[in-house]
């Protein structure tokens, strides 16, 4: 028997997830997270996960993991101290940026610009310059790139990234630094920007490159000491390192390009809803993820999530391939106020966190939160992660007084159904930003909810959206871990061309197309992937001519034949996106900018969990009956174990169903209907006898 393993690092809990491979049976296990080293946290609930299932841990054959590392080295600021290189004339290149500044009208009175990740003294020029169509226009000088490699040295850099002008087109000067610096500054890491990104734009070729260089130190450290210590406690299974667009790199590949890990936590939770939603029969979903600070939603077609060509953390923005996530500040840990100014109610995006934490938690938070108004409105048992944490409902009842003073409610409970609302109107608009925003009509759409806190407001949600059925899948709460342990080994190679359609012809693309799928199959190759089991797939940055912005299109290789009708298909797949994100097209001629393509492994063969038939009956995993607060009354709940629950069983509302890591609230009028792969299915009653 062989066991794959998910591990999800979280700002509050570690969550690990043992996936039998022949059976399809799962352990869970969560612990607190060690941010001064995820490792001791990664390596004491893997030891709880094998515990629980009774192996040795010399039985995992691979590990999967989604970090934060990169992430928090970015928000924390601890990065390393970077020095760049640049060409002759551009050595402001950060420093001018693009001249964004957020907010409304007059925002830049306010707006402190963050501080470039390295400092304009860290930053030099060199002489030497490769024009746009790939010539050398000057020679690069290796004299003055010497002696600026040694002013960098004295600088007491940790990590070297070079951009130089135009690199994407010819990366012979990037190179040449590159050796250069081997010799003048040995044991710096450096990242060049014709291998990080080699596309068009200076300024986000450069900040990519940059933020490349400060997080690689950090995370090829980590990637070390992991794959150490696992070694070390009897785990001689590879390790796998989790991207931001849901793919899986070795962990060799993952320290060079740490860049590509920022949203390595989010891809894992899509990827995981996926899974769940193809083993109940969907392909086309929303994605909701609620946990404790913020939540997390993106739309899937086809089993395929919608990917982004841009990566956002914090006040950082790198071009990073990642999947289209879009983040609000509404969590578990939101925090109710009143500003004296207006007497509104807000919620968030303030946070409690895990320290102190709600006022339910008694650990000396004394702030209503979104988690204390689920408790007052009954919604919430009071042993949480399996008894790690116990609630206090009269702290939670007290915090939330101080929201019904404020506001003249007449009721505690008219207070909590006020937070509980306003929380669930933000995340709707965060649902509406990836499916309305973007051209898709929500109710075409079912709605995967996870996450910690996401299955007790997903019935809310699913009412707000008209999604249905809302998928609440078996351990919600550990669903990143799952996604990281069913997704595929992938890598992608870019160039840019920058040609219009009449400077193209069929042939001459695919040659482009097929001569970077050999490129990035290549690396598969070097991970151990057989080149029988890889798949390739194709995208293109098209704009008409003339724009300042492209749209990602996919590459229909097949259409590419040669009988003329590869452009012919591009032209018309940029054109239909055109219209459903803008209402119009232009007549006017089309303009390729970027073209990728993308290796894919095999997914891994874990076969699908199966759960005992039963009747529609649940009443063997009823084991209380609950008073809980809806639509401005008291009404009469049960209470049921998941764990007991069998397929087919159909929950009625109101109704609250509890497990080891979540809890799932399913409202009057809904029924939740339990699926053979151990999912609920939601829906409202007069479209439950329907479906």
């Amino acid at each position: 028997m062989t066991y794959r393993l998910g591990v999800d690092v979280g700002g509050t809990f570690t969550d690990i997830l043992l996936i039998d491979e022949a059976t399809g049976d799962t352990y869970r296990a969560k612990t607190s997270s060690t941010p001064e080293d995820q490792s001791i946290g990664v390596l004491r609930g893997i030891e709880r996960a094998c515990a629980a299932a009774g192996v040795p841990m010399s039985e995992i054959a691979e590990v999967f993991h989604g970090t934060t590392v990169a992430t928090n080295a970015i928000l924390e600021g601890k990065g390393a101290r970077v020095g760049l290189v640049t060409t002759d004339g551009f050595r402001q290149v950060l420093q001018i940026a693009r001249s964004f500044v957020p907010g409304g009208l007059a925002g830049w009175i306010i707006w402190p610009k963050p501080e470039p990740l390295a400092a304009l003294e860290d930053t030099v020029e060199v002489v030497g310059r490769i024009g746009a169509d790939g010539g050398v226009v000057t020679a690069l000088d290796e004299a003055d790139v010497r002696a600026k490699l040694r002013k960098l040295r004295a600088q007491n850099i940790e990590a070297l990234s070079v951009s130089l002008i135009n690199s994407y087109a010819n990366p012979e000067h990037e190179r040449r630094v590159a050796e250069l610096a081997a010799e003048e500054l040995p044991g710096v890491p450096v990242s060049l920007s014709s291998a990080v990104l080699p596309e068009l734009r200076e300024y986000e070729r450069t900040i990519t490159t940059v933020a490349n260089a400060a997080v690689q130190p950090q995370v090829a450290r980590y990637v070390a000491n992991l794959e150490a210590q696992l070694r070390e406690s009897g785990v001689d299974g590879r390790l796998c390192i989790l991207r931001s667009d849901g793919g899986l790199v070795s962990a060799a590949v993952a320290a060079d390009n740490p860049v590509n890990l920022l949203l390595s936590g989010p891809a894992g939770g899509v990827t995981g809803a996926t899974w769940v939603a193809e083993q109940a029969g969907y392909s086309d979903f929303l994605t909701f993820d609620m946990g404790g600070t913020s939540t997390d939603v993106a739309l899937v077609q086809g089993l395929s999530p919608r990917v982004g060509r841009e990566t956002t953390v914090g006040d950082l923005k790198v071009r990073a391939t990642s999947v289209d996530v879009r983040t609000v500040g509404a969590g578990g840990g939101s925090i109710a106020h009143v500003p004296p100014l207006t007497q509104a109610l807000r919620v968030g995006p303030q946070s409690a966190g895990a320290a102190p934490g709600p006022a339910a938690y008694a650990a000396g938070g004394d702030q209503p939160a979104v988690t204390d108004a689920n408790v007052v409105l009954g919604y919430l048992p009071t042993d949480l992660a399996g008894g790690e944490i116990r609630l206090d409902r009269a702290a939670a009842r007290a915090a939330v007084k101080s929201i019904a003073d404020a506001t003249g409610l007449e009721s505690v409970e008219a207070a909590a159904a006020g937070i509980i609302d306003i929380v669930n109107e933000n995340m709707f608009g965060a649902l509406r930003l990836v499916s309305v925003q973007q051209g898709f009509d929500p109710r075409d759409y079912a709605l995967v909810a996870f996450g910690g806190a996401g299955p007790l407001h997903a019935n809310a949600l699913g009412k707000l959206t008209g999604a249905w059925p809302v998928i609440i899948p078996p351990s919600p709460g550990v669903l990143c871990a799952y996604g990281d342990a069913t997704t595929n080994l992938r890598d992608e190679s870019v160039r840019t061309l920058v040609r219009r359609f009449s400077e193209l012809t069929d042939e001459s693309l695919r040659a482009v197309l097929t001569e970077l799928a050999g490129k990035a199959c290549a690396t598969l190759s070097e991970q151990g992937v057989p080149q029988e089991d890889q798949k390739v797939v194709w995208s293109a940055d098209l704009r008409y001519h003339g724009q300042g912005f492209e749209i990602p299109v996919a590459v229909d290789m097949d259409a590419f034949d040669g009988t003329g009708r590869g452009l012919a298909a591009l032209r018309s797949a940029f054109d239909a996106d055109h219209q459903r994100l803008f209402s119009f097209v232009l007549d006017a001629e089309h303009e390729l900018v970027t073209v990728r393509a993308t290796a894919h492994g095999p997914r891994p063969q874990v076969a699908a969990p199966e759960l005992e038939r039963g009747g529609t009956d649940p009443s063997p995993a009823l084991r209380a009956r609950h008073r809980i607060w809806v639509d401005g009354a008291e009404v009469d709940a049960g209470g049921y174990d998941r764990a007991l629950l069998r397929a087919g069983n159909i929950v009625p509302g109101p109704a609250i169903i509890t497990e080891m890591d979540s809890t799932t609230l399913v409202l009057p009028g809904h029924t939740a209907t339990v699926h053979p792969s151990g999912s609920l299915l939601i829906r409202p009653v007069d479209t439950t006898t329907e479906s």
